[in-house]
């Protein structure tokens, strides 16, 4: 019998091999001056002002290679910076990426990681301009993304007033569904399973809140309820969910009554779907792909996020070392 062919592994092809293969297929959009393979990059900034954004994954905690393959993880890391970048009305131009991976890692799996990023930048025209490659004894992704705010004022967490509705565009709840599904063993609902391991961020909607007017805005990455939250205190104001308004979809529905969930606490306090919320204008319309799901209060005790007008007494969202 012959012998299974030897898979090159990230120490056999050596870290300047695998950075060479990596930036070797990498698209460099017209932001990028000067792409992988100096010291730095160079983008080019128009608006004379610079979006930055930090993200970190690490194996085991925010990804399980079980679960998920390596183009997964990659749309999942870029995406994160992604959605944050559109969170702040701006638009991505470039991601770095700092990667640390064991030596008998298979080098396709980091090659996989780096088409599932630069995939996921296609959807917004950024470019992945750089970055590094480190040894360690798992896999940790940093992703550092890079925006323009085309002239924009940046839309922060700090602007909410009385009045102002809560709208949010893109799904919630869809990656914990998943997740859960997962955790249990199972595959199915699909279309959570996928969604979980390739959330889909609404990114033109950031801009496009900002463009009317959103007073404040927020990527939803730890839960609605947790990233209200910070919304809220950053603003001084309570925020108020109706829950009658939160979209649960079939799917959601399924999988609660196979696992005995309530979708409700996956719609209110899931993560990684990285939709977004925003605050608008009472007497404004809402922007296209928003929907209403609250108000903010002209009365109640700030910082606090309530939901159909009663405190939430379970978890509000992920919250790294509780």
């Amino acid at each position: 019998m012959d012998a299974r062919p030897e898979v090159p592994s990230v120490a056999g092809v050596g870290e300047f091999g695998l950075i060479t293969q990596v930036t070797a297929h990498l698209r460099q959009g017209p932001s990028v001056l000067l792409g992988p393979g100096d010291d730095a990059a160079v983008v080019a900034v128009p608006d004379g002002r610079v979006v930055v954004t930090t993200d970190v994954l690490v194996e085991g905690r925010h990804f399980r290679r079980d679960f998920s393959s390596a183009g997964d993880v990659g749309h999942r890391a870029a995406a994160q910076g992604l959605a944050d970048v559109a969170a702040m009305g701006a638009e991505a131009t470039a991601l770095v990426v700092g990667l640390a991976v064991p030596g008998s890692l298979e080098a396709a799996w980091v090659l996989e990681l780096a088409e599932g990023m630069a995939a996921e930048c296609d959807l917004v025209g950024a470019s992945i301009v750089g970055g590094d490659v480190v040894g360690a004894d798992t896999v940790v992704v940093s992703v550092t993304a890079l925006g323009d705010l085309v002239g924009r004022t940046p839309v922060t967490r700090a602007g909410a007033r009385p009045g102002d509705v809560v709208a949010v565009a893109g799904r919630l709840g869809w990656a914990a569904g998943g997740l859960a599904v997962l955790q249990r063993g199972f595959r199915m609902p699909r279309a959570l399973v996928e969604a979980h391991r390739r959330p889909l961020p609404p990114y033109a909607a950031g801009p496009r809140a900002a463009l009317a007017g959103a007073h404040a805005m927020c990527d939803v990455s730890d839960g609605l309820l947790a990233d209200l939250g910070h919304v809220a205190e950053a603003s001084g104001v309570c925020v108020d969910v109706d829950p009658g308004r939160l979209e649960i979809a079939q799917p959601l529905r399924d999988a609660g009554a196979a696992l005995g969930i309530d979708p409700l606490a996956w719609v209110l306090t899931g993560g990684d779907d990285h939709a977004l919320v925003a605050c608008f204008p009472l007497d404004e319309q809402l922007p296209e792909g928003y929907a209403p799901v609250g108000r903010v209060l002209a009365t109640g005790e700030p910082g606090e996020v309530l939901v159909a007008g009663a405190a939430w007494t379970g978890e509000r969202g992920h919250a790294h070392f509780r």
